[in-house]
């Protein structure tokens, strides 16, 4: 039977780290443990005194557990207002007593759905009904009552208890830690059944995305902008990637990551990207070398690489550590560095390694505005989606034309619009990004080139909207041009390309990047 005269505390938890040390300093503190199932077996398997729910309540557990705590005698006694006299008179003609502290988490349910096996009945299964029940209703009631839903916090809460009681200050910020639990839990209930329920996986009706802090950055774009790093809930920080050595990584390398390794992945074949600023400014590739991969990306524009940010697509070897080493750059990323790289880029201090082999790149892309925000699937993998082209003017590209206009299409996706990328089959030559007219992006690529434009190749991420764009082109040598078509001047620009002798392709597809 339960002493009336003790105070209560309920614990009922699906992570049970620390439970009965809690249980245990909360009864030396003179409370009365009330426990459920699993825990309530812990707890006194520890040697620890604890009061079945069920016992406490008069109701026993039914439906195979799926209702135990639903109880006027347990929410009754977390949401009673102490100091009221009319709650106190209620809850003593039902036989109700004040519970101050309540521990509760809940269901693993995130963890039972990232098995690839899981079935919809197991998922159900583990959706918690009365654990959110209890966190919301102590949360809500922080004035009186203390609500701790990490075992991180036993040993806090454990201390002051024993000082003389949880302060105010704690209990309000363990409120606000219970809700975005229970709305992190939720929103990964409703993400993960709107997946596996009929929802377009990418756009649903309503997105419930939880973040949590991963860091604080040091500042953002500019150093008089706050700002941190965040992940979505269930996903390991930086996606799984992990950072091997090198100083804390800043905004801008972040947002720079992004682009490298979006643009690195899109080839199959040893591939190297060198970012700044967000636009690659070099791509090299190679049939079978990552260090020749590597020097054709530098080669692409040496002087922008300072600096940089390297993107590789094969575990770092020592030959291409070496190379790496010869030029200072912000951060390396690869699928693996082995020893000797490792040993040969630790003399860079700053240099921050990263290691993406077990890296988890599945992505939307969401942009907050000032009119909403926006939200959109990811642009794929060129060779993932169908990109036949057609041959819109009299010459074909040649076979090796072809094999540039190829690359360097894959290359143009990811350059800000407006983009223009010139180079050969093996790596770019010149890189015009974001600029506001297309014909400026081609004088920029052109003017930028390290390599022979002679014979070169020429991708645009979207239509030519006049025949400026070919005859810089054209003067500058190039003879294959890759673009998406779909212009009112289409037969301009083709007649443009014939006269100079270019061969042109038509992708049907444009892939801007604002």
């Amino acid at each position: 039977m339960t002493e009336r005269n003790k105070p209560l505390a309920l614990i009922s938890v699906a992570n049970k780290r620390g439970v009965a040390d809690f249980a245990a300093r909360l009864t030396a503190a003179g409370y009365e443990v009330l426990s459920t199932g699993g825990t309530l077996n812990a707890i006194r398997e520890a040697g620890v005194a604890a009061t079945p729910v069920s016992e406490y309540t008069g109701s026993p557990e039914v439906f195979g557990g799926r209702v135990k705590t639903l109880h006027p005698k347990i929410h009754g006694g977390i949401l009673m207002r102490r100091g009221d006299v009319g709650d106190a008179a209620e809850a003593e003609a039902n036989g109700i007593r004040p519970i101050d502290i309540v521990a509760v988490n809940l269901y693993a349910f995130r963890e039972t759905v990232a098995r690839p096996d899981v079935t919809l009945a197991e998922a159900i299964e583990k959706i918690d009904i009365g654990g959110p029940t209890m966190v919301r209703s102590a949360a809500k009631n922080s004035s009186t009552v203390t609500i701790v839903v990490d075992p991180e916090d036993y040993s806090a809460v454990a201390d002051e208890v024993d000082a003389g009681g949880v302060g105010d200050a704690t209990r309000r910020r363990l409120s606000l830690k219970a809700f975005r639990h229970t709305a992190a839990y939720d929103a990964a209930i409703a993400s993960w059944l709107g997946t596996n329920g009929g929802d377009n996986p990418t756009l649903p009706e309503e997105v419930h995305r939880p973040l949590i802090r991963v860091q604080s950055l040091r500042y953002g774009e500019n150093p008089h902008q706050a700002a941190a790093l965040y992940r979505d809930d269930g996903v390991p920080e930086l996606n799984g990637a992990v950072v091997l050595q090198g100083k804390a990584l800043s905004y801008n390398n972040l947002v720079d990551l992004d682009g490298a390794q979006a643009a690195v992945l899109e080839f199959d074949e040893p591939a190297a990207v060198v970012v700044k600023h967000t636009n690659p400014c070099g791509v090299g590739r190679d049939s079978s070398s990552l260090l020749q991969a590597y020097r054709a990306a530098h080669a692409g524009d040496p002087v922008s690489a300072f600096g940089g940010i390297v993107a590789l697509n094969r575990p770092v070897g020592a030959d291409v550590a070496a190379a790496l080493a010869e030029t200072f750059l912000e951060v390396v990323t690869a699928p693996g560095f082995d020893d000797e790289a490792r040993q040969i880029l630790s003399a860079k201090t700053n240099l921050r390694l990263i290691d993406t082999s077990a890296a988890k790149l599945d992505v939307i892309r969401a942009r907050p505005t000032l009119f909403g925000t926006l939200i959109q699937d990811d642009d794929p993998r060129i060779s993932d989606i169908a990109e036949d082209w057609t041959v819109a003017t009299e010459r074909a590209p040649t076979s090796d034309e072809a094999t540039a206009l190829r690359f360097l299409w894959r290359v143009c996706k990811h350059v800000k619009s407006n983009a223009i990328v010139v180079g050969s089959s093996s790596r770019t030559y010149g890189v015009g990004a974001g600029q506001m007219s297309r014909v400026d992006a081609a004088r920029l690529a052109v003017t930028k080139a390290t390599g022979d434009l002679a014979g070169a190749a020429l991708a645009s991420d979207a239509f030519f909207p006049f025949r400026d764009g070919v005859d810089v082109a054209a003067e500058a040598g190039i003879r294959a041009v890759i673009q998406p078509g779909g212009s009112k001047r289409d037969s301009e620009v083709i007649a443009a390309a014939n006269e100079h002798g270019i061969a042109m392709v038509f992708t049907g597809h444009r892939h801007f990047r604002h």
